[in-house]
């Protein structure tokens, strides 16, 4: 190898490096399925760089963080969850990492705490089932939506043999919930369906709403 093309390699190779250091080393601790499940959202949902995202009940934050290296230093990922201690600890891993794209944000059972019209794309994933005031909680998920914004509800069917969540509504018939009372209730609120995927993962199904503009 010559030595411009020596140097060409070096620069790239340091590129790359600062571009990791950048994003707080997103690549480590995040599991392959979960990379494969926000790949394939982002596509759906159609993220790029720059992208302002919200995953709402984020538990531990990994999803967030593999969401964050998605749309990359320019765009913005809100992590919110309502239990105290996973806030601590999705705070610590984004001080940790040194993460400047992700705004922690504690909710409340009724609404996402979000600010209006701040999101392109909004996701639950095994979160809305446990939502015991939906109607409240569905128009603050349309109010954090911009006008062509996109929401998907990933979710799985309601089991009978198991007790729903304790205060949700009594139609969800099970643990879990049917996707027509999803559909509906969301159609309700004021977005439309774009897309349903029934083999969304393992049980899980997937629909993707959109927010018209004006």
């Amino acid at each position: 190898m010559n030595r411009t093309r020596w140097l060409a390699s070096a620069l790239a190779a340091v590129s790359a490096i600062l571009l990791c250091s950048s994003l707080g080393g997103l690549n480590s601790g995040a599991a392959p399925s979960q990379r494969q499940e926000i790949a394939r959202l982002a596509e759906l949902m159609h993220w790029k760089s720059g992208t302002i995202v919200a995953d709402i009940g984020a538990g531990d934050g990994s999803f967030s963080f593999v969401a964050a290296e998605k749309v990359g230093p320019t765009g913005r990922v809100y992590a919110t969850e309502i239990d105290t201690d996973k806030l601590k600890q999705i705070l610590a891993e984004v001080l940790k990492r040194k993460l400047s794209n992700v705004v922690v944000v504690e909710g409340t059972v009724d609404d996402t705490k979000l600010p209006s019209d701040c999101c392109d794309a909004i996701y639950l994933r095994h979160v809305y089932h446990h939502l015991t005031q939906p109607g409240e909680f569905d128009r603050n998920l349309v109010r954090s939506l911009k006008p062509g914004a996109r929401l998907a509800i990933i979710d799985f069917p309601a089991n009978g043999n198991l007790d729903p969540v304790e205060g949700v509504p009594k139609n969800r018939g099970g643990h879990g919930i049917p996707q027509k009372v999803v559909v509906d209730e969301l159609t309700s609120a004021g977005l439309q369906v774009e897309k349903m995927v029934n083999d969304w993962s393992s049980n899980d199904y997937c629909v993707v709403f959109v927010k018209r503009g004006p």
